[in-house]
């Protein structure tokens, strides 16, 4: 059978990985540094599932946070990032399962995250799904993040398809407008549970008997 889908394209935290707190965790003790934190509620409705440039140019906007102070919040953030990537990032089966399953079955595949490139790369390697992948982009391939179209339609050009050849997995509103944009197939998860090679299979199986 020729696929109508031909390659399925996931967003990482909250899809492939668990990290939203680990973020969150990660620049608040950066901020902790100035004397500055996002409480939970305005992580959840403003916040969430922004690049860390982003986060600070709106607490600019909304706090006495100096703009030259970016960089160095941004490299502390970065390392205690790591840090608890280190210590809490581990392969999942469901996940290593269906990425395995659908390179199996001929289907490529990339990840293309609001995170940047070092943090894609470790939490890649240490879930073990880099192996399945094509390739991963991050929000340093792109002038513009997420809900921006801008990555999605990038990965979309680099695997030489046309964006209804392409299922994009999302989990955040951000991502969901950046994939509908990017004008691919888009299946919404609630969370990383529910990336398994079933529900994949089953979504790519009924877009193509609806096309």
């Amino acid at each position: 059978m020729i696929h109508k889908i031909k390659a399925v394209i996931f967003d990482m935290d909250g899809v492939l990985i668990d990290a939203k707190d680990w973020h969150y965790e990660a620049l608040n003790k950066a901020l902790a540094i100035f004397g500055l934190e996002i409480n939970r509620y305005d992580h959840l409705v403003t916040f969430d599932g922004l690049s860390t440039k982003q986060k600070l140019e709106i607490l600019s906007k909304t706090h006495v946070l100096p703009e030259s102070l970016h960089s160095f919040i941004n490299e502390m953030k970065q390392q205690y990032t790591m840090d608890i990537t280190h210590q809490l990032c581990k392969p999942v089966f469901n996940h290593q399962y269906a990425l395995s399953k659908l390179r199996e079955d001929g289907y490529r595949l990339a990840v293309a995250s609001n995170s940047i490139r070092n943090t894609v790369k470790i939490m890649m390697e240490k879930s073990s799904l880099l192996p399945y992948l094509d390739f991963y982009l991050s929000n340093q391939d792109v002038t513009k993040g997420k809900p921006d179209p801008e990555i999605y339609q990038l990965a979309i050009r680099r695997l030489g398809l046309d964006p209804n050849e392409c299922a994009i997995i999302e989990d955040h509103v951000n991502g969901l407008k950046a994939a509908k944009a990017a004008k691919a197939h888009v299946l919404k998860v609630e969370t990383v549970n529910d990336v398994t090679f079933e529900n994949i299979k089953n979504f790519i199986q009924e877009v193509e008997k609806n096309a």
